[in-house]
């Protein structure tokens, strides 16, 4: 394993109340054409990390995608797992998520079983992470092949105890996701309520279609904003959010 690069850019620039931006890229969702598109936008982008992975990988190659990614872009390359099968030495480190927001054993604890000795071998940084799905409107890929119940759209106080839970068993970051193809975004009250009962890092992902919607995110109380299926339709979005992930930061210095 690396030394704890990513994970100290990461507290860094939490330390410094820096918000930041990952672009999330599904291997099954993008060709080679379009992928290699994605990059240039991000690299001419203030984006701060590539995010890789997928709920479920049927057609795309997890090292193609991650190694195009290295050869074309210096940003670092976080993988975000649906399983075990998504590791690749091409990344620079990858997210150790727990569910913790669902009760099924394969996904709080058997599939990091199954990754653990994987990654010893690997010279990959690995971020213990508390993940939790919400119900943003739809059944998502994750809320299916997870076999969980979302947490209810409206229920800040079970995310924010939930997360409390994951900081306290010694997960060093909460990512809060609505999953791919999300209705709507995470709320406001429960990213606001979650906020103030951690201490580290939060990553908010699902929904988020405009520069507006990551804006009011980032002032509610996110750290980290992660767009996916909002890039895929629009790679418009990611210099836009760029753009307005800058100016917010700016803004904040200079109060």
């Amino acid at each position: 394993m690396t030394d704890n690069n990513v994970y100290k850019s990461i507290i860094n620039n939490f330390n410094n109340k820096v918000k930041m931006f990952g672009v999330l890229i599904d291997p099954d969702k993008q060709n080679v054409r379009e992928l290699l598109e994605t990059v240039k936008f991000c690299n001419e982008s203030d984006v701060d990390y590539f995010f890789v992975g997928g709920s479920l990988i049927t057609q795309g190659d997890m090292q193609k995608t991650t190694r195009l990614i290295k050869e074309n872009s210096k940003k670092p390359i976080i993988i975000f797992p649906g399983n075990p099968d998504q590791i690749s030495n091409y990344a620079d480190a990858i997210l150790f998520l727990s569910l913790i927001s669902g009760r099924n054993p394969e996904f709080l604890i058997g599939h990091q079983v199954a990754a653990a000795p994987i990654l010893k071998k690997t010279n990959l940084e690995v971020i213990p992470t508390g993940y939790l799905l919400v119900d943003c409107g739809t059944t998502t890929t994750a809320i299916y092949v997870s076999d969980t119940n979302p947490i209810p759209h409206n229920n800040a106080e079970i995310a924010a105890n939930t997360a409390l839970a994951g900081e306290y068993l010694g997960l060093k970051l909460t990512y809060i996701d609505g999953g791919s193809g999300a209705k709507k975004c995470i709320s406001n009250t429960m990213i606001s309520k979650t906020r103030a009962a951690l201490t580290g890092p939060l990553i908010i992902g699902g929904g988020i279609r405009t520069p507006e919607a990551a804006k009011e995110i980032y002032k509610a109380g996110a750290d980290i904003v992660i767009i996916g299926n909002g890039a895929e339709n629009n790679r418009n979005l990611i210099k836009e959010i760029a753009e307005m992930k800058c100016q917010f930061n700016k803004l904040k210095i200079s109060i």
